[in-house]
């Protein structure tokens, strides 16, 4: 098995954020790689990795990091596949992650998704993959469709909750 995605996080502090990609990963049977690898600390590694995942037949890089968060930015100058950001709370309530990886210049974009978003980093990264590739989209559809499921199944425990004043 060969994997399509590729988790990367500037630390393993930032497992118990980005488990949650991990997982739907796992529900959705994508195979997917997860690593640490630091901008600052190991960037002959960052630049090995960015530079050969596509030949390694990786479609989409979630990458994840706080602080400063050069992690994706700096992944996605060196390679041609589609970086979706995720910014970690680790300082300032995560406001300077986000900027830090929304805030890339012209020609190196990076997708950014909300502070410790994760999830949606995974789901982003399967709606890119499902333009070419039916089985993943038709996952994706049940999986939207399950969503719609279980608000419609809370809105009918909620019509069964009782107060006095409560009109519907």
């Amino acid at each position: 098995m060969k994997p399509i995605v590729s988790i990367i996080m500037g630390s393993t502090s930032d497992l118990p954020v980005m488990e949650k990609a991990a997982k739907f990963f796992d529900e959705m049977e994508i195979p997917f790689e997860i690593n640490a690898l630091s901008a600052h600390r190991t960037p002959e590694m960052v630049e090995e990795f960015a530079k050969n995942a596509h030949l390694r037949g990786i479609k989409v890089i979630i990458a994840a990091a706080g602080m400063a968060a050069h992690l994706p930015g700096v992944i996605a100058s060196m390679t041609p596949l589609p970086v979706i950001g995720v910014p970690i709370n680790s300082t300032l309530e995560g406001i300077d992650a986000l900027l830090a990886i929304v805030q890339m210049p012209p020609g190196i974009p990076v997708a950014t998704v909300g502070v410790n978003g994760a999830l949606n980093a995974a789901i982003l990264s399967l709606q890119m993959i499902s333009t070419g590739d039916e089985g993943v989209q038709q996952k994706l559809i049940n999986y939207k469709k399950d969503l719609k499921n279980k608000i419609v199944k809370a809105n009918e425990e909620l019509a069964e909750i009782r107060y006095k004043y409560k009109t519907n």
